[in-house]
């Protein structure tokens, strides 16, 4: 195998590129088949290089456990688009239940990683960042829907919806992602929208336009 020449690359490009590695073998054998040197030979450099920006395999795991966290968020926040509060949230919703955020790569790097959560204190940490994240805008994004229909609603209790919203979207996301005829027959797109709708009290043919 021919190797990068990654000392002709920014820091920033290299780690990155080291944990696309990472990504790709967890998704196809599984965190235990991750090791270092497959990771190294998949990215094209040698153990010792991934070494030297990542103290070791925990470590570099949880950078992409982070990262793998934060590029879902990215593109299911790119759905928003422009327009009315209603019409972000309702992008999101869409986008958060549809290839590329919904698919099974993504539910196998996921479950791999989220075995570790209970006992391992940094995946854990990189677990609450990545779940904060996503509530936090699906908790700006639901209180401005119900701001511009003039929904009286404290804080709390947006909050509120704001986790039950995350944990319905979660479960969607893993039942679409695994697939099956069950869904392969069904408009997903417009059950989870519906379902967010009713949520927040809103017409279902209203929140779909």
């Amino acid at each position: 195998m021919t190797r990068r020449a990654f000392h002709h690359e920014p820091e920033a490009v290299r780690q990155n590129d080291l944990i696309a590695a990472t990504l790709d073998s967890i998704a196809e054998l599984g965190l235990a088949g991750a090791t270092v040197r497959e990771v190294a030979n998949r990215a094209g450099v040698t153990p010792g290089l991934i070494r030297r920006y990542f103290d070791n395999k925990e470590r570099l795991v949880a950078a992409a456990y982070r990262t793998f966290i934060s590029d879902l968020t990215a593109a299911a926040e790119a759905g928003c688009g422009e327009g009315s509060a209603n019409s972000k949230l309702a992008g999101l919703i869409r986008a958060s239940v549809t290839a590329p955020v919904a698919d099974g790569r993504a539910l196998s790097i996921w479950a791999a990683f989220i075995g570790t959560v209970n006992s391992d204190p940094v995946m854990a940490e990189a677990h609450r960042e990545g779940y904060q994240a996503f509530r936090d805008l699906i908790e700006r994004l639901a209180g401005e829907v119900m701001a511009e229909r003039g929904v009286t609603a404290s804080q709390q209790e947006i909050r509120s919806k704001a986790i039950v919203l995350n944990a319905l979207l979660d479960g969607l996301w893993i039942e679409i992602s695994m697939g099956g005829d069950d869904f392969s027959r069904v408009d997903v797109v417009r059950i989870a929208l519906d379902s967010v709708a009713t949520l927040l009290g809103i017409d279902p043919a209203e929140f779909r336009e």
